[in-house]
């Protein structure tokens, strides 16, 4: 009896050149921020989607370090009423 990969017939590309895409590179990180500031409404509303949802790391492409941070800044400024729970 065959294995499963001995007898299995390879598969065609049918879509070329796409693979992975590439990885993106955290923003914060190149640009050396520390701190994310919470009143930022215009730069954290790019990290947000159009429910009003924290958008997740793989399309962000942020590090872990500052999702973490960003998330807390979206949930403070959320708190305080710059940014919305759900969007309308």
């Amino acid at each position: 009896m065959q294995g499963y990969r001995e007898h299995r017939e390879p598969r065609e590309r049918s879509q070329r050149g796409r693979g992975r895409p590439r990885r993106r590179i955290c923003a914060f990180c190149v640009d050396h921020v520390e701190f994310i500031d919470y009143k930022d409404q215009d730069m954290l509303r790019r990290y947000v989607n159009e429910f009003g949802r924290i958008r997740p790391r793989r399309q962000t492409g942020t590090c872990a370090k500052h999702q973490r941070s960003l998330a807390k800044s979206i949930k403070r400024a959320r708190h305080i009423a710059l940014l919305p729970f759900v969007s309308e």
